[in-house]
């Protein structure tokens, strides 16, 4: 007899809160792993939270780089991922909290969400989720 294995999932969600514009270094791992979960066809969200948000804000991923040598911007990395078709998603919570009303959002992020929907996706039998 042989069991039916449940289908892989083929959607990943991240959570990034605490790779903050103040420690650029730390952001590099989730994106990565973000394209390389693309390069296996995986629907990919990234759910920006707490001040993690900022990441989202015109010119400061522009001007962050994670090494010292400076080779890739936070921003580069940004955009080759919404060229992947990833979601960049903002927590509209830190959104009010650590987004002025007279900043703007770059032009990769897809919008807003309530925590609710990185919440729903933990619970999601077809998703899996990371925290950062």
């Amino acid at each position: 007899m042989s069991r039916n294995k449940p289908p892989a999932p083929e959607n990943l969600a991240f959570l990034i809160w605490a790779a903050t514009p103040d420690h650029p270094e730390l952001i590099t791992t989730p994106l990565v792993h973000a394209l390389a979960a693309r390069a296996l066809d995986c629907q990919v969200e990234i759910h920006f939270a707490g001040p993690a948000a900022r990441w989202l804000v015109e010119g400061i991923a522009a001007n962050s780089y994670a090494t010292p040598t400076r080779e890739k911007s936070i921003l580069a990395f940004l955009r080759e991922l919404a060229a992947e078709d990833v979601q960049l998603l903002i927590c509209s919570m830190a959104r009010e909290a650590w987004i002025k009303p007279e900043e703007t959002l770059i032009a990769e992020c897809h919008g807003a969400v309530g925590a609710t929907a990185f919440v729903a996706r933990t619970l999601e039998p077809s998703w899996r989720t990371a925290v950062y």
